[in-house]
C-alpha cells in the first residue's frame, strides 16, 4: 500500500500543499479529482522528485519510498507525467524499452525476459503494428499509448498516471479505461488524475476530491501579489473528500459548484454533471 503521512510541499516559502495524510489501496483504481491550481500534480509529483516534500514522508509497501535509491524506485513505481516538452525521435520499441533501464546493467544489454516483458506491453496498448516507426512521427493519442506502453514495461504493481487520456478521442478514452480495468484484474495498484467526473467516478474503487488554494490566502504589498507564507489555516491545496465515488458526491457538487443526474441501465450505473 502508498501512503503520503503528514505530506507537506512548498515552493519559495509558498505552501502548495499541507499536512496531507492518504491511503492508496492496493491493487485498486484511486483517481484524484479538483479544479486547476488544486494540487493533484503536485501530490503525483513527489513521487517522481519532480516536487520536493519539505516535511513528511510517503511509504510505499512499509518502505520509506523517497529514501530508495532512484532505481530502486522505479522498479516499485512507475510514473507517466502528464507533460513532456520534447518527443524524442526514436522507434517505438525503443522507447518502449527504456521502461527497462532500472533492471539493466552498464551494458543496457536486455535478456529474453526484457523483451517479452516490452512485447507484451506493446501488445497489451495495441502499438505493435508501429513497432519500427519513430515516436515523433504518430498522432498524439497513439504516441500516448506508446508511453503508457512504456510506463508498463517498468513492470511495477504500482502504476501512477498524471492526466493519461488528455490527448485521446471517445473511443481511445473507452480503450484507455479498458485497459486500466484489466491492469486491476491483475491486482495493479493505480493512481491517476481525471478532469472528466463522470469517468473518473466509473471506473474507480476510490475518489479523492481536492480543493483549490483559498483567493483570501493572498497579500497585496506594494501592488504586487505575494503569497503569505505563515498564514493560519490552510492556504495549501488540500483533501475535501476521500472515500467510494458515492460517498464524495456531495463534494464534488461543492466544489465545482455542479449538479448530478443518475442514470442506470443493463450496463451500470452513470453519473452527468452540468
Amino acid at each position: 500500500m502508498l501512503k503520503y503521512n503528514h505530506v507537506s510541499v512548498s515552493c519559495q516559502r509558498v505552501p502548495i500543499l499541507a499536512d496531507i495524510s492518504l491511503s492508496f489501496p492496493k491493487g485498486k483504481i484511486t483517481s484524484l479529482i479538483g479544479p486547476n491550481g488544486c494540487g493533484k500534480t503536485t501530490l503525483l509529483q513527489c513521487l517522481n522528485g519532480v516536487s520536493h516534500v519539505t516535511s513528511g514522508n510517503i511509504c510505499l509497501n512499509g518502505q520509506d519510498y523517497l529514501k530508495l535509491p532512484p532505481r530502486e524506485r522505479a522498479r516499485k513505481l512507475s510514473f507517466l507525467p502528464q507533460i513532456r516538452t520534447t518527443i524524442p525521435t526514436l522507434p517505438v520499441r525503443t522507447l518502449v524499452e527504456h521502461g527497462r533501464f532500472p533492471y539493466l546493467g552498464f551494458s543496457r544489454k536486455k535478456s529474453a525476459e526484457d523483451i517479452s516483458i516490452v512485447q507484451r506491453a506493446m501488445d497489451f496498448t495495441h502499438i505493435s503494428q508501429y513497432a519500427d516507426q519513430y515516436v515523433d512521427t504518430l498522432s498524439g493519442g497513439i504516441r500516448q499509448r506508446v508511453f503508457f506502453a512504456m510506463t508498463l514495461a517498468q513492470d511495477c504493481d504500482t502504476i501512477v498516471l498524471d492526466e493519461p487520456v488528455t490527448y485521446l478521442d471517445l473511443q481511445g478514452q473507452k480503450d484507455f479505461f479498458d485497459m486500466l480495468l484489466l491492469l486491476r484484474r491483475q491486482e495493479k495498484t493505480i493512481i491517476l488524475t481525471l478532469h472528466d467526473l463522470s469517468h473518473a467516478i466509473r471506473i474507480s474503487d476510490q475518489l479523492i476530491v481536492m480543493e483549490k488554494m483559498r483567493k483570501d490566502d493572498l497579500e497585496m504589498p506594494y501592488g504586487r501579489k505575494k503569497a503569505k507564507s505563515h498564514i493560519s489555516g490552510n492556504p495549501a491545496g488540500k483533501v475535501a473528500a476521500c472515500g467510494a465515488p458515492r460517498e464524495c458526491l456531495p463534494a464534488i457538487e461543492k466544489i465545482f459548484n455542479t449538479k448530478y443526474k443518475k442514470f442506470e441501465d443493463r450496463e451500470g450505473t452513470y453519473y452527468f454533471f452540468g
